[in-house]
């Protein structure tokens, strides 16, 4: 390798790495919420259910701050957009450290979900641009291993941390990691030219591609299927697996592993068959989530097909990828919009798995649910690609 050839290597390394670092901050503030939610609840003066709703707030600012800075900024520099958007994110979260009561705090977890479709689809933009065209997907999937990463470490880390210093200690966290993101990716991430139409016009085309809502809906149903065991994993492991409160979270870092193994291999694989990637995705998840429902009766099982189950996300860079394709000239809102997708999943798994819990039908009935999402992501997918015109896999 020449020294041109191993400096451009490392420069683009360094690229993927900054936006990866973003996604570490983002999945940490999402996820870690959770974890601290009976801290929070004290601390603001309601009851956990009522402080639930800091989270619902957050998903709300995702699934319109995508859409809407994919509008409104799609003329702006892409490396300009991602330190605004990290800005934007920053603010949102040391913001939501400072607020007293209940209505205040629901705002501010509201500006801090704005940004959040809107970097994954734009970096996933940038990364699949500085790289050879056939490496698109495997970039988009190193991207994505901040928010596995989240999951492993940032996660635990930052939940310990909240619980140990107070809640608003972890909105602190994130903030800052949102703000070295900002500026390692104005150091580190070259500039990426914006077509010379790129503008509202154009973006709006992507509301009559048929193939952009097929794909949008596949992701709302299909990888709503992870989050119907996710949402309730906590109880299932404790009242079927037999594992204490503290072993849980030591369980839930195999799930974050197989989300890191989901990404690279999805990554790597998306980029010699999308087609094949996606549909195989969608398989593995719907076998995974149905042998959960016998698997989570021994240890040794459940521990298996919780990494089995992470693996999932071996879809995201496929579909990120499919996205970017099929977007035309509409790529940012496309790319962005794949984030509310995911967002309207992760809702749609834990509602449905409630319902199944509510119904009867045991904790481990939410298997079942997410391999009938997984199946029907899968079966949408399909009559895509069935519409779809021919063209080189």
């Amino acid at each position: 390798m020449s020294q041109a050839q191993s400096t451009q290597v490392t420069s683009t390394g360094l690229g993927e790495f900054s936006l990866a670092i973003g996604g570490l901050a983002i999945g940490t503030g999402e996820f870690a919420a959770m974890g601290i939610l009976p801290n929070l609840a004290q601390g603001i003066g309601v009851d956990i259910p009522t402080a639930g709703h800091t989270i619902s707030a957050y998903a709300l600012g995702v699934v319109v701050g995508a859409p809407a800075f994919a509008l409104l900024c799609a003329r702006l520099p892409r490396r300009l957009l991602l330190v605004m958007l990290m800005a934007v994110f920053a603010l949102g979260n040391l913001l939501s450290a400072t607020m007293d009561s209940y209505l205040p705090l629901m705002a501010a977890r509201f500006v801090s979900g704005l940004p959040h479709g809107a970097y994954f689809g734009v970096a996933a933009l940038v990364a699949a641009a500085i790289v050879p065209h056939h490496q698109r997907a495997s970039a988009v999937g190193r991207v994505m291993l901040g928010l596995s990463v989240a999951n492993v470490i940032g996660v635990p880390l930052a939940t310990w941390v909240g619980q140990w210093l107070g809640w608003r200690s972890l909105f602190v966290i994130v903030g800052a990691l949102a703000l070295i993101t900002a500026l390692a990716v104005q150091r580190f991430v070259p500039q990426v030219p914006v077509a010379a139409d790129a503008g509202l016009r154009n973006e709006l085309t992507a509301f009559k591609e048929g193939q952009i809502w097929l794909t949008l809906l596949a992701a709302s149903i299909g990888f709503g299927g992870m989050f119907a065991v996710y949402s309730y994993i906590t109880p299932t492991l404790t009242q079927v697996t037999g594992l204490s409160q503290g072993s849980v979270p030591w369980l839930l870092s195999i799930f974050g592993l197989g989300n890191i193994a989901g990404s690279l291999v999805g990554g790597k694989c998306a980029d010699k068959s999308l087609k094949g990637t996606i549909l195989g995705a969608f398989i593995w998840s719907a076998l995974a989530l149905g042998l959960f429902v016998f698997a989570a009766h021994a240890l040794w099982s459940t521990v298996l097909l919780v990494f089995f189950i992470g693996c999932g996300v071996a879809v995201v860079p496929a579909m990120q990828t499919r996205l970017m394709d099929v977007g035309k000239k509409a790529q940012t809102l496309s790319a962005a919009l794949n984030h509310s997708a995911f967002n309207i999943a992760n809702a749609n798994g834990a509602w449905l798995g409630g319902l199944a819990i509510s119904a009867g039908l045991g904790w481990t009935a939410t298997g079942w649910v997410g391999a009938l999402l997984a199946a029907g992501g899968l079966l949408v997918m399909l009559l895509a690609f069935a519409l779809d015109k021919p063209a080189k896999d």
